[in-house]
């Protein structure tokens, strides 16, 4: 028993003395600091979304977290501290409302989740669709009368893109950023980008976009030959 005394409790008694303060001062100090709240608004975190599935909600709202702690602690704590998370396992198409409460916000130990806003989230799901839709160059100029653009081609002339179903079915062209031709004189060649309006429709591996413009005369009935072609 004395050789356990001497091993355990003698050896090192001051240093071991003063660490016992220590430790009872900071828990003292921290014991009286006050608690204080604050908010965040952080974004909702969704994990383990299912396999060929795609969100079709737009506009998903931020989450409002109100918390409690130390004021140090608060003082200390970041937006990126904050995780209000949602599960998506199990999920299929169509809506579904899905709760968000303290519980599902993840937060430094020593802080309480108050309050979380909204307390619950209606998303939209549909089956994941990969397309290729071709795309429109968007040609803009002035011209002087009788001239105008004879012709004008993309390479690529198509783009890959993904979302889900229903809105990837409904974009029938990607267009490019707006190119200022008034300048051309002859043939000339834009690099550029293209895009999908609907804003869930997104490219898979976007790419810039090469688009080639002839301009000069026009036909007598003011339409371009390609016009004419596609009658």
């Amino acid at each position: 028993m004395k050789d356990l005394f001497q091993r355990y409790v003698a050896h090192n008694f001051l240093l071991k003395l003063i660490a016992l303060v220590s430790a009872v001062l900071l828990w003292s100090a921290v014991s009286r600091e006050p608690m204080v709240e604050t908010a965040y608004s952080v974004p909702i975190e969704f994990h383990q979304m299912p396999p060929n599935l795609e969100i079709t909600t737009a506009g998903i709202p931020l989450a409002q977290v109100r918390l409690r702690g130390p004021e140090r602690s608060l003082r200390q704590l970041t937006a990126a501290d904050v995780h209000p998370v949602i599960s998506f396992a199990g999920s299929a198409t169509g809506e579904h409302t899905y709760d968000l409460t303290a519980s599902q916000v993840r937060v430094p130990y020593n802080i309480e989740v108050v309050q979380v806003t909204p307390s619950e989230i209606r998303i939209g799901f549909d089956r994941s669709l990969v397309r290729q839709i071709e795309i429109h160059p968007r040609i803009t100029g002035r011209f002087e009368p009788g001239s105008g653009v004879l012709r004008m081609t993309a390479e690529p002339a198509t783009i890959t893109v993904i979302g889900p179903e229903a809105r990837v079915k409904a974009a029938s062209i990607a267009i490019t950023d707006p190119i200022d031709v008034s300048e051309v004189r002859g043939a000339a060649t834009f690099t550029t980008n293209a895009y999908v309006p609907d804003p869930l429709v997104r490219e898979i591996k976007p790419e810039q976009i090469r688009v080639t413009v002839v301009t000069g005369q026009m036909p007598a009935d003011g339409r371009s030959p390609s016009a004419h072609n596609h009658k």
